[in-house]
């Protein structure tokens, strides 16, 4: 491969980093405001999603989570995923006061830290 098709290459790279972040952004702040204002079965699930990318070495995350809550609702979360991936910055920095919003749903639903439990 030659220095121009390498250069190209890191170019689509960099484009795909930023609009999957974007877009993981987005996804992210919609789960975070049906965990913040509803109350269903399927929240709960949103909640522990959340809290798993908030902090994956605290709360572990259940794959089949996705199987269990609407369509839409699972694209969102495999776009946080895809976000995740590329690693450009953490889901909840992207958000106004995501931090707090975030600890805020793990108190909501009541989801324990390791050293609560």
């Amino acid at each position: 491969m030659n220095h121009d098709a390498i250069e190209a290459e890191l170019r689509g790279y960099e484009d795909r980093s930023h609009q999957t972040t974007h877009a993981g952004a987005q996804a992210f702040a919609r789960l975070l405001a049906l965990a913040e204002k509803r109350d269903s079965g399927q929240i709960v699930r949103i909640a522990r999603f959340l809290a798993a990318t908030y902090n994956g070495t605290a709360f572990a995350l259940d794959p089949f989570e996705l199987r269990a809550v609407d369509i839409a609702i699972s694209d969102d979360m495999l776009c946080c995923l895809d976000a995740l991936r590329w690693g450009r910055a953490d889901l909840h920095t992207l958000i106004p006061d995501g931090d707090e919003r975030v600890r805020a749903v793990i108190e909501r639903w009541d989801l324990r830290w390791p050293n609560d439990a």
